[in-house]
């Protein structure tokens, strides 16, 4: 692991980047959509809830930054063809992508395995596997029209190591890894595309309060407290990492 969390980015870092976030709508994805515009980015939102992207939207247009985009798509219910249909958009707006924050995700149960609903199991896996990969798929091809992209995979410490009763979360993030490794792999030597996974660690976030709810969120911190990562995973100063594990925030002391 690399420490990336006081990373100082300057004001101009993803001055005329084009980057997608996914999960845009409120907690880490929205901090990361407004810090990515704040440093020069035109950011195309990605959620299922139009009302939360819009008022991303109107929060990016206040700091006077390029104008965003929105896209609302839900993971769960999205096709091959909707994925497609996506980079064709993409395309025709903007004619490249030079990065991906994929930040969207559910945690689903917090359950022993033997008593896991096969359905929501299915579900966390869709959502937050399976139409990621459909839709990174799809977006190669404009990364590849970027001169430096990066895709930047939100993973979490129970998808490195598992942990009882995480189940089909742990197992997604685990999933998530395996992916950003084989993308990396693939695309290192014959692209200019860089793929990393970034563990946000405790963060206040609604995900975070419904796994803990008994955690006093003032004692983590902000969503905007640990973008420094992000904007070095996303910006120039990390072309040529790829195929690397990364967390947000420092370990704590013992």
């Amino acid at each position: 692991m690399q420490a990336i969390y006081s990373y100082q980015a300057p004001d101009d870092l993803l001055k005329d980047r084009v980057i997608l976030v996914t999960g845009a709508g409120d907690g880490i994805g929205r901090a990361a959509a407004l810090g990515y515009a704040a440093k020069g980015a035109t950011v195309i939102l990605l959620g299922r809830t139009i009302s939360k992207l819009e008022a991303v939207y109107d929060e990016i247009e206040a700091l006077g930054k390029a104008e965003p985009a929105i896209y609302p798509l839900n993971f769960e219910g999205a096709q091959w063809q909707d994925y497609q249909d996506m980079a064709d958009r993409l395309y025709e707006a903007f004619g490249r992508l030079d990065g991906v924050l994929h930040n969207a995700g559910i945690l689903g149960q917090i359950t022993p395995l033997q008593g896991y609903n096969p359905e929501l199991w299915k579900q966390v896996m869709q959502i937050n596997f399976n139409g990621p990969t459909m839709m990174l798929q799809a977006l190669i091809a404009l990364l590849q029209q970027s001169e430096d992209a990066s895709v930047i995979l939100t993973s979490s410490s129970v998808g490195r190591k598992g942990r009882a009763f995480w189940g089909a979360y742990a197992c997604s993030k685990f999933a998530l890894e395996g992916l950003s490794q084989v993308m990396a792999d693939e695309l290192q030597n014959i692209s200019n595309i860089r793929v990393n996974t970034l563990n946000p660690g405790a963060t206040r976030t609604q995900m975070r309060a419904k796994a803990y709810p008994a955690e006093n969120p003032e004692s983590l911190p902000a969503p905007e407290a640990i973008l420094p990562a992000y904007f070095y995973l996303m910006g120039p100063d990390s072309k040529g990492v790829t195929g690397q594990q990364f967390d947000a925030q420092a370990p704590k002391k013992a």
